[in-house]
């Protein structure tokens, strides 16, 4: 019934458009059919050498205008049908955003990127193609296998009944049989490519391992295996396809030649005239091409269902729950506690990312999240600030749920990522992206603490100068310094860095990090790296290894206590 909602009420809403679409299409075929009857007609007749040429005058008419009226109304049916699909996707686009609007902050706690996106850029246009290619064209084959029987029945009750049956198994069991079939194989086609997806995205991470322990030949030999089954599943779908193709133009081709012995039957008894055995055959060829696609459209239904099924999801979330939400009361700035509790992730089908990650962080502190490349610490910022939603456990701030209380984090966060987007606008247009409702002097005095305003002021143009795109007229330290104005005109109880100095040359980063520290001080900061300069002036340094915490404690206290710390600051400081 959820599934319906993005059907029904489109087809109800503009039911006169849809009716008249259908007409024109199924208009069209028969006209189409009427047109080779009459080509049939006109032919045979002619054969004959009739008398006087006006007994092959109306026929000439006749196909002049059954073949221009086909056109025409073949033209006038794509409009109004692509003129109702146009109408339908609007309106799907505006419930769409009406739904993703008021959940914009918490709809990727429960959507990765690419499932939002996919929403907003694909889904619906999906859908615009079960209407044009499965739904019209269902139907309008209804309508003109209704009319063919009718026809038929007029004349020889036995012969619809055969018609009956063969052109019911193109419209019937064709399509179904199809369906089922292609939807098991295109399921075991899309787990199979997940799977070797993952081995290949595995295998090249640690390609190195591989080599060192002599088994990349297994690797191999077991992914070219796992490929092979894969494509033996999509050899068998396209065989099936092939066979149903062949048992489908079987069917049209026995009709048809029931229908030349049908119409030879009435010539041989007199009750009609030979002339129309091939009027009768080739309009009946006609009329049943238009169920030979119907059995590879309706096999298409499972790409809407995946469609249809994500928009479902995003519409289960009632109106009420989101007032619910909104209702909580805000945490409390004075005792900004982030506390992250039994914390588990992992995406699916992959092994676990972080395992039951438990830690405290007090409102003021600054902490070090170290650890190798890979081992999640960019996905715990993520998790921090509710971009993902976690598999176990919870991340709260103040005391609340961030994922279950949609919690909007860019009132209590701040991020300075390794490389901040910088739009092809003014100097003060970009840092006031950090809070629009900034005056030009806040604008100034944050620049003035990053150390940035007598460069400013020596430009031409000054805070008005456009900074290219990416900010590429700039080098990498001025643009974070550039980004953490933004973020210090932003005013967040917290900041996240995410490696700001990666890429920097070593007497930048140090300059960097030590205005990132000064102008920071009263702030909560969780800083990601890998590189630990600056780390002796934290409070607290974790290391983040297979999913946890394997090392946590001062710098000073881990210099003397840790082994493994030591080897790790002194590699990075080599003299």
């Amino acid at each position: 019934m959820e599934k319906q909602k993005w059907i029904l009420p489109y087809v109800n809403q503009y039911r006169r458009l849809f009716v008249l679409s259908l007409f024109l299409g199924a208009l069209t075929i028969l006209l189409g059919g009427a047109l080779m009857f009459t080509s049939g007609y006109l032919i045979s007749k002619s054969a004959t050498r009739p008398e006087s040429i006006l007994m092959v005058y109306v026929p000439i008419v006749g196909v002049r205008a059954f073949g221009m009226g086909r056109a025409v109304f073949s033209y006038v049916e794509r409009l109004s049908s692509h003129s109702l699909i146009l109408r339908i996707l609007s309106s799907m686009r505006v419930k769409l955003y009406n739904l993703v609007e008021p959940q914009v902050l918490s709809l990727h706690s429960a959507f990765r990127t690419g499932d939002v996106l996919g929403l907003l850029a694909n889904d619906i246009e999906v859908l615009q193609n079960f209407y044009l290619r499965t739904l019209f064209p269902a139907i309008a084959s209804l309508i003109i296998y209704t009319v063919i029987i009718i026809s038929a029945g007029l004349f020889s009750i036995p012969f619809a009944i055969l018609l009956a049956v063969f052109i019911g198994i193109l419209l019937f069991v064709g399509p179904t049989v199809s369906l089922v079939y292609v939807k098991t194989n295109n399921e075991s086609i899309k787990k199979g490519r997940n799977q070797l997806y993952q081995q290949f995205t595995d295998g090249i991470i640690g390609i190195s391992d591989w080599i060192f322990s002599g088994n990349h030949s297994k690797f191999i030999n077991n992914y070219i295996k796992k490929e092979e089954d894969l494509y033996l599943i999509e050899s068998k779908k396209q065989n099936f396809v092939s066979w149903r193709d062949m048992i489908n133009q079987l069917v049209v081709g026995t009709c048809v030649v029931a229908s030349i012995a049908w119409a030879g039957g009435l010539s041989e008894s007199g009750e009609t005239s030979p002339v129309f055995i091939a009027a009768i055959s080739l309009a009946m060829l006609s009329l049943l091409e238009s169920f030979l696609p119907l059995s590879g459209e309706i096999s298409e239904i499972t790409t809407y269902q995946d469609a249809l099924d994500r928009l479902e999801k995003i519409g289960k979330r009632p109106s009420n729950e989101l007032n619910k939400m909104a209702a909580y009361p805000l945490p409390n700035t004075n005792n900004l506690l982030l506390e992250l509790e039994n914390l588990t992730f992992g995406y699916q089908q992959e092994k676990i990312l972080l395992d039951g990650i438990t830690a405290t962080v007090k409102q003021g502190e600054k902490i070090a999240l170290i650890g190798r490349s890979g081992s999640g610490k960019s996905t715990l910022l993520k998790l921090i600030q509710g971009h993902l939603q976690p598999t176990a456990g919870a991340v709260r701030l103040g005391g609340q749920n961030v994922v279950k209380n949609s919690l909007d984090m860019t009132k209590w966060m701040s991020v300075l990522n390794q490389k901040p987007y910088l739009f092809n606008t003014s100097l003060m247009n970009n840092i006031r992206l950090g809070n629009p409702e900034a005056s030009d002097e806040e604008v100034y005095q944050v620049c003035k603490l990053v150390q940035l305003d007598d460069m400013i002021n020596h430009l031409s143009n000054g805070y008005e100068t456009n900074m290219q795109e990416a900010g590429q007229r700039f080098s990498g330290g001025e643009q974070q310094r550039i980004a953490l104005a933004r973020v210090l005109l932003q005013n967040t109880p917290i900041v996240l860095l995410d490696e700001p100095t990666v890429g920097l040359d070593p007497i930048t980063e140090i300059k960097l990090l030590k205005t990132i520290f000064e102008t920071l001080k009263d702030k909560t900061i969780i800083w990601v790296t890998h590189h630990l300069v600056g780390v002796e002036h934290l409070d607290r340094i974790l290391l983040l290894d297979h999913g946890v915490f394997s090392l946590e404690g001062s710098h000073q206290s881990l210099m003397k206590l840790e082994e493994k710390y030591r080897r790790l600051y002194q590699l990075d400081h080599p003299f």
